[in-house]
This record gives structure tokens, sequence and C-alpha cells, in this order.
């Protein structure tokens, strides 16, 4: 069945609910993405460094080249850029990659393919050309991963215009946003973030879509707006539980996805409480929270009673040392303080 039907019939029931059901890891709902993806569409190809090893890339990709064969899973060459080139020139004649990269430092080294490349070619020949490709990566963090292998680099790439950036914090949005991120005709990247694949929720089985630009509020309250994604909007919720005898509510809301962004629920939410925390993974200048901030700011100033506040990484690269680590991450204790200093 092609893309467009198995979607379209699995819009056709209602939405799976991400609070009740089967209950599966994060590395198993998008294992079984992958799967229906491979299975659903031979045109789909799952390729990267190390793949097809005995545990799979961090477990997301075990088995499945016994199942789907070497010629549609398969590892590759330490050469990024090359074989980001040749998954675009795929893209361009009907192939669906899913491109694995361990991490997103790696994707440095295919930023020519991805910026001048990929991202490009459907607007250079009228739209006549499609590039549906998808390049997957996980931020590290921990075991000392230093500057190196641990950077969150969505900053860098939300400026560019033709991709798609998405990022994840549930094992239901995983699986739903690996899924709709296959089935879209545009270049998509995913990061995952290492932290966030250790967690379990509820996922159903078979095909569904959690559409790519649409963000979903965690919790509702009137005090304030906390805003981002992946491993920084799990740390928010954390920090709302620890201030849950404080009377302070907030709308916490996770983006899902960067670009597209979901500014109609951002806006929505800081016209209702006038006050607004960005948290992000990545740096703080030039990043996430940086477009975000300067975005409520120029839309919703009328509406704003206290000034733009964001938490990020300091703008110094990564130590390596487990201690100074623990200084460098914005962890629990310093989001609830912030919410507290706000409100």
């Amino acid at each position: 069945m092609p893309w467009a039907e198995a979607l379209i019939a699995s819009k056709s029931e209602e939405l799976p609910s991400p609070q009740e059901g089967r209950v599966l890891s994060y590395v198993d709902a998008l294992h079984e993405a992958l799967a229906l993806a491979l299975g659903l569409d031979p045109n789909v190809i799952v390729l990267g460094q190390g793949v097809n090893d005995p545990k799979g890339m961090f477990g997301v990709t075990t088995g499945l080249h016994k199942n789907f064969g070497i010629e549609r899973v398969f590892d590759t060459p330490l050469s990024e850029e090359g074989l980001f080139g040749v998954c675009t020139g795929a893209a361009m004649n009907g192939i669906r990659p899913v491109y694995l990269h361990n991490r997103p430092d790696f994707l440095l080294l295919a930023f020519n393919q991805i910026v001048s490349h990929a991202s490009k070619f459907h607007y250079l020949d009228n739209g006549e050309t499609s590039v549906p490709l998808v390049s997957w990566a996980a931020i590290g963090r921990g075991w000392g991963s230093g500057a190196q292998h641990s950077q969150a680099i969505q900053g860098l790439l939300l400026g560019v215009p033709g991709l798609k950036i998405v990022m994840p914090s549930t094992p239901y949005d995983a699986k739903g946003l690996m899924l709709a991120a296959i089935a879209d005709n545009n270049p998509v990247l995913i990061f995952e973030h290492r932290w966030c694949m250790r967690n379990k929720g509820v996922v159903p089985e078979g095909i569904y879509e959690v559409p790519l630009g649409k963000g979903v509020y965690r919790q509702t309250g009137n005090d304030l707006t906390i805003v981002g994604t992946s491993h920084s909007i799990e740390l928010a919720t954390q920090a709302m539980g620890e201030l849950s005898d404080s009377g302070i509510t907030a709308d916490v809301i996770d983006l899902r996805t960067l670009k597209p962004l979901d500014e109609d629920i951002i806006f929505e939410s800081v016209r209702k409480t006038g006050k607004i925390l960005i948290v992000d993974t990545g740096w703080e200048m030039g990043g996430v929270c940086a477009e975000i901030g300067c975005l409520v700011a120029e839309k919703c100033f009328s509406s704003l009673k206290a000034p733009v506040r964001r938490i990020g990484l300091p703008d110094i690269p990564t130590p390596a040392g487990y201690t100074l680590e623990q200084l460098l991450y914005p962890d629990v204790q310093r989001i609830a303080g912030v919410i507290k200093e706000m409100v």
C-alpha cells in the first residue's frame, strides 16, 4: 500500500491515545516505525554506520537487515558527505532513504550536501523534483562524550530553507514522527536525545502519524508558558512536578518539530499567561531559544507581562569531565528556580 493510502487510512480512524495501551521502550518504538516503513514501501532503505551490527545502532536497527535484506538495510563507510550525496540522488529518483548517523556532530561533515543540495533541489527546478530523505542522529550526553560528540546543532540548521527538523520527547511521538518523516516528500532531520531513549511509554500498534509542525500541551496552567522539545521539555515537566506544592501552574508545550514551527500554539499560550520560558538542548546564543524569543517579542509583545526568558547551553564547548558537565547542562533544579523567579 502506498504511503498516501496508508496514512489516509490511519487518519480515517480516531488518533491513537498516547495515554493508554501497549507500553514500549523509546528504542523499540523507533525500531517498529522503521520495520513498518520497510514493510510498507519497497522504496524505503535504511543505511548508516553500524545499522547491521548485532545490536544495531542504539538498538534502533537491530535485526532489520535479516528481515528485509542487506540490499535495503546496510552499513556505510565513514564518508558522510559522499553518502549524504548518494542519499540525495537516490531520493530524487524515487527512493526513500533513512540515513542514520550516530551523532549530529557527524552531520557537520555533510553540511554541503544538506545545506546546498538536499534542501535546495525542489526549488531549483520549480518543484519538479522532491527529495524524500530522512537523516537521523542521537544527541550525546554523559560518559565523557565531550565537545565533539555531544553537540546539539539544531540551531545551526534552523535558518536553512527547505529542511524540516524533528525533535521528539516520547516513544509515542518518536514512532509517529518517524513515520511522518519517511512519508514526507522533503528532507527531514530527526534529532533524538540519548536520555529520552531510556524512556518507556504507550505506543499503539500499526501505522499512525504525528503531524510535522504541530505542537502539543503536556500540561496546562495560567502563570507562564514553557516551550521546548526533546529532553529539555522532559526536564521542564519534571521541574513543574517539583513545584507542585507551590501553587504555580504553567502551559508546558512540546513543539515536537522546530521546522515547521507551530507558532500558533506558542502565541495562544502567551496571550493567556503573559510570560514565556524557552528551553532547549542547544546553545542559547543564536539558536532555538533566540528564534522563538524573537518571534514572541515581534508578534506577541503586547501580551508580555515580563521579559522573555530562556534556558539553554552557555557559549562554551561541552567539557568531557563528568563534574564540569554537571555545571554545563541545565537540570530540574535550575529550571524550577527560573520558574519561581518568573512567577
